[in-house]
């Protein structure tokens, strides 16, 4: 009986791996939160039978057997719990167009010299080749000329919802009538000047953004040969992308079958382990605890002192509820902690947000770390500090999940107010739970969702889910040339009527002229 479980356990494995495709997976941005859904996703995927090659800033925690590592790009400018306070003012409060088109874009671009990708590129594996090529949308779509010179489909990967420069990749439809980019901090109800702003900055920052990546045709170029595409004709071959959102918390929208829902795909228990010590403190927390991070870049002990002072008084008067903060150096906390506070430069941060202890979540409103919290129905105070963390925040107090505090005018008040409302307010936790059941409530897993599409494409081809708005120009899928052409005919059979109208007219009164001549005659 043993015997036959080891035989039947072998077959089914060895047919598991006879199934699966090759998958070159391209993630060369240096962000460490867009590389948490990119590694969930390259792990699953191989966990399911798939072999992946990767191209990462950032080496896996876990390696698995069929998973390789091609190239870990080497760190151009560290990114991960680094970023202090007025760095990211200077950099990152910019105008995000900039950011995402060089930081996030053209300087990604330049990986495309390294050693590793060019003998990719020009001396690829035939032994499988590659059936599919999973990139990044974000700023660098450069690479997705790698999946023309290997004639494979490329599926993009977006770890937020898309920017106004990514819908017409895949003809998604964009009603800016009722659905604001995401650059914007509106909500679905726009009034008209609301609206009028949506369209002009949303035209704006396609043209900025377009022409500030037009030097990837450069690069492509320069590194890859020079009778290439340019990345505007490169980025029309993706036939998917997978974006980290979801209709229950996103809302309602009109989009094509190439854009796939998969927010919270990252969402996984990777069998991170907890310190004992670290256990204990959250089980005999029986008051209850709050957890206070502001992600994998921004370095709390780097805000100003008065706005750490703030902290710091305001988490006194809670005791004896405690608080639980990330903090990457604390030689650089200045002095004052209150007792209730825990600090660590490293939290496993699902098991915290999962722990029946936690009452909230003091967050800066990642997409990443936010969906975790609604999830597991953990009502949050957001302060948000750049990008897409205000829209976020907005969306959550909206939803009456959240409490919103502005980090620029910060007081103790406020500080105070968010504090009892999050802790004492039972409708912030009883909506967030409410939310957590409609987010996880889909008919697969998100994972398995990405999984599905993703065989679908290698099965079907590249063109299995092409809209047919690519193949028409804007003015055509906007109707425009439809509706001058109605104008124009209405106007032409206006001007027909009134001109027939005035010569009918004449003529009836040219007709009782003549009469009442005659009767003058007469007379």
């Amino acid at each position: 009986m043993k015997v036959l479980r080891y035989v039947i356990f072998w077959m089914a494995l060895c047919l598991t791996f006879s199934q699966g495709y090759r998958i070159l997976g391209v993630f060369a941005f240096q962000g460490k939160s867009h590389f948490i859904m990119f590694e969930a996703l390259m792990k699953s995927l191989a966990k399911k039978g798939h072999q992946i090659d990767a191209i990462t800033s950032f080496h896996l925690k876990k390696p698995l057997v069929n998973i390789t590592e091609l190239v870990v790009i080497p760190s151009q400018m560290k990114l991960v719990n680094n970023i202090s306070y007025d760095q990211m003012r200077l950099i990152l409060t910019g105008l995000p167009v900039r950011t995402v088109a060089t930081l996030g874009g053209n300087e990604v671009c330049e990986n495309l010299r390294l050693p590793e990708i060019q003998k990719l590129i020009h001396e690829p594996s035939k032994n499988p080749p590659y059936d599919v090529i999973l990139m990044e949308i974000f700023g660098a779509n450069c690479f997705a000329v790698i999946g023309h010179v290997l004639n494979v489909p490329v599926i993009g990967v977006s770890t937020s919802d898309l920017y106004p420069w990514h819908h017409h990749l895949i003809g998604n439809p964009e009603n800016l009538a009722i659905f604001p980019n995401n650059l914007l901090k509106y909500s679905n109800g726009m009034n008209f000047w609301q609206r009028t702003y949506n369209v002009l900055t949303t035209i704006y920052n396609k043209i900025y953004f377009n022409h500030l990546t037009e030097y990837q045709d450069e690069q492509i170029r320069k590194y890859v040969g020079p009778n290439l595409p340019g990345v505007r004709e490169l980025e029309k071959n993706i036939s998917l992308i997978l974006v980290n959102t979801y209709f229950s918390l996103n809302g309602i929208r009109p989009i094509t079958q190439a854009l796939i829902e998969v927010g919270g795909l990252h969402i996984q228990d990777d069998g991170t382990k907890i310190s004992s010590e670290l256990q204990k403190w959250l089980d005999e927390s029986k008051d209850d605890f709050i957890y206070f991070s502001f992600g994998s870049m921004i370095k709390i002990e780097s805000i100003p002192r008065h706005i750490l002072d703030i902290f710091y008084k305001s988490f006194g008067k809670i005791s004896p509820v405690n608080v639980l903060m990330k903090i990457t150096n604390s030689e650089e906390l200045p002095p004052g902690l209150p007792k209730n506070v825990r600090i660590s430069s490293w939290l496993p941060q699902l098991k915290i947000l999962k722990h029946r202890n936690l009452k909230a979540f003091i967050t800066h409103g990642g997409l990443m770390g936010t969906q975790e919290a609604i999830s597991y129905g953990v009502p949050m105070i957001g302060i948000p500090l750049f990008a897409d963390q205000f829209i976020n925040i907005d969306k959550y107090v909206r939803k009456n999940i959240a409490v919103k505090l502005d980090y620029e005018n910060l007081s103790e008040d406020d500080m105070d107010a968010a504090l009892n409302a999050i802790l004492y307010n039972s409708t912030y936790r009883e909506a967030a739970r409410k939310l957590s059941q409609q987010f996880l409530d889909r008919p697969l897993k998100p994972i398995d969702t990405a999984n599905f599409w993703i065989e679908y494409i290698v099965k079907y081809g590249k063109d299995a889910l092409r809209s047919p708005a690519m193949d028409l120009n804007w003015w055509q899928v906007e109707l425009l040339d439809v509706y001058a052409f109605l104008l124009l005919t209405s106007i032409v059979i206006v001007y027909i009527t009134v001109h027939l109208t005035l010569m009918f007219l004449n003529m009836i009164s040219s007709k009782v002229n003549i009469k009442v001549s005659r009767v003058k005659k007469i007379l």
